[in-house]
């Protein structure tokens, strides 16, 4: 059965593509009317305000990776720090490359999210979820799984960022398979020592 998306959904594509491609100040109304080849004021039909525009798109943006950890979730969790590795490590592939718009988009709209705790939070758990990482945390042993799951979040974050603008974009020599690896050894390596620790 074909999936015709609705006009929402095309509407919150174009305003990501738009934040990623030129920033925040690239989302405008007029902007994702012509993008989409709309008539003039299409967009404010459905999203009257630049913050709903802004809102829709961050609320389209944390369904899109739900979604797509749903679809790339094993049938059993992990048992092992290097199972767990291995499945973020595959994530994290999946945000710097076919999902990199998606990273970028969320980078620009932080800005709009600045002084907003409602789109702040929505940013914040749009690309990691904290339930699941506490699941995760928990099948793995950890004493205290919702710090662990949080503390493992915040070095997840850090690589996104890193890989995305930080010093290691400068390292254009290491290929695609070395970028996995190491990602792999980083991340098993902290996982060890959140379920470590007590």
């Amino acid at each position: 059965m074909s999936h015709r998306r609705s006009r929402r959904d095309l509407i919150c594509d174009a305003a990501l593509d738009l934040a990623a491609e030129g920033g925040n100040h690239a989302l405008t109304h007029q902007g994702v009317d012509a993008r989409l080849d709309l008539p003039r004021g299409s967009t404010s039909y459905y999203y009257r305000t630049r913050r709903a525009l802004v809102s829709a798109a961050i609320a389209h943006l944390t369904c899109r990776s739900s979604e797509q950890f749903r679809d790339a979730a094993p049938s059993v969790p992990p048992k092992t720090t290097r199972e767990a590795a291995s499945l973020i490590a595959a994530q994290f592939e999946a945000l710097l490359g076919d999902r990199r718009r998606d990273v970028l988009a969320r980078y620009a709209l932080m800005a709009d999210a600045a002084g907003d705790d409602e789109l702040r939070e929505g940013l914040a758990s749009c690309l990691f979820s904290l339930p699941a990482a506490t699941a995760l945390m928990d099948s793995l042993g950890a004493s205290d799984p919702k710090v662990a799951a949080r503390d493992l979040i915040t070095l997840l974050e850090g690589l996104v960022f890193d890989y995305a603008f930080g010093a290691r974009t400068l390292s254009a020599d290491a290929s695609p398979v070395d970028r996995t690896e190491t990602l792999r050894t980083s991340v098993r390596l902290w996982i060890d020592a959140l379920v470590a620790s007590r």
